[in-house]
């Protein structure tokens, strides 16, 4: 089984309590489609411009994660069509912050949990 954690966006901590994230990771869909069997290991809120990630991610490994899934919001936005790339999500610098993340924890990194866009293919450092 592997111990998957969840980082969220602030911008995005008031209006969703991650509802849809939650289910597809106990039922291993969308982002969590890759993996077998999973469980949660942990979640936390990145606070521009993502200087203390690196520290959560760290509490994150020590408490067992074994890998770290970015919200889907981080990179993608929604419109009356669904989720999509275009224009991006809350996160401007999503890719270079999970970069950073990956080479300073070694913990994989994966950009995507509910709501993927269409034709998206999930991303992992």
């Amino acid at each position: 089984m592997t111990n998957v954690a969840i980082i969220r966006c602030e911008k995005n901590m008031d209006r969703c309590p991650l509802t849809n994230c939650f289910r597809c990771l106990a039922e291993k869909k969308e982002g969590f489609s890759i993996y077998e069997d999973c469980t949660l290991a942990g979640v936390f809120t990145c606070r521009c411009p993502g200087d203390i990630l690196n520290n959560l991610a760290k509490i994150l490994k020590a408490k067992g994660a074994e890998a770290i899934h970015f919200c889907t919001c981080t990179f993608s936005k929604k419109t009356a069509e669904g989720w999509v790339m275009k224009d991006g999500g809350f996160c401007e610098n999503i890719d270079k912050i999970i970069e950073n993340l990956n080479k300073e924890t070694s913990i994989p990194c994966v950009k995507g949990t509910a709501h993927l866009p269409k034709d998206y293919t999930l991303k992992t450092w």
